[in-house]
């Protein structure tokens, strides 16, 4: 019986000894902005309130993982279902930013391809467009989703808003190292 207990004893302690030794994961990828609280409501300064809009809120975010080379940001209304079918309303996509980004400061200037290699698409055109759900209805969701990868992708922003989002999320397959996402909610003034 001693053996016995002393064999248990020394499997528990091993087991013990092998957890103590793990090293903890990584805390998740965390994306924020200044502009608005994640969840809160996103001010008429980034909306399509304000005549001509297409300014965007500065971004930012934490514990990359290591080996990321690019980053690929989706802004989305959730609420919106296009033609009956399972396409909801693009108001951002900018993909090729620089993997030493930390973030992206507020008003990033339109065009399909930017300073810094990365390229940009919307329903509405090349460049950031804010929200404009109609004031009768509930708030739209409108979310911000950011992908950590481990290479750049070889897309340039192409005649087809949809064909290139298609492209886009498929290059990305098997090279995801991290995510994160900011909810703001939107919808005209009465």
């Amino acid at each position: 019986m001693k053996k016995l207990s002393l064999a248990i004893a020394l499997l528990i302690s091993a087991v013990f000894t092998t957890f103590a030794q793990q090293t903890p994961p990584p805390p998740p990828m965390r994306l924020a902005t200044t502009a608005f609280a994640d969840g809160a409501v996103i001010p008429l300064k980034y909306t399509q309130v304000v005549k001509d809009a297409t300014v965007s809120p500065d971004l930012s975010w934490t514990n990359v993982p290591p080996g990321t080379q690019s980053f690929v940001l989706w802004m989305h209304d959730v609420d919106l279902s296009i033609n009956k079918t399972s396409e909801d309303n693009l108001h951002w996509m900018i993909w090729n930013i620089p993997g030493t980004y930390t973030g992206l400061p507020e008003n990033v200037p339109g065009g399909a391809h930017l300073a810094d290699g990365s390229y940009q698409i919307s329903y509405f055109g090349p460049g950031y467009r804010g929200p404009g759900a109609p004031a009768s209805g509930p708030l739209h969701h409108y979310i911000f989703e950011l992908y950590a990868l481990d290479i750049k992708l070889d897309e340039k922003a192409g005649a087809s808003v949809v064909e290139t989002r298609v492209n886009i999320f498929k290059l990305m397959q098997g090279h995801i190292l991290g995510k994160a996402g900011y909810v703001g909610l939107f919808h005209r003034p009465q």
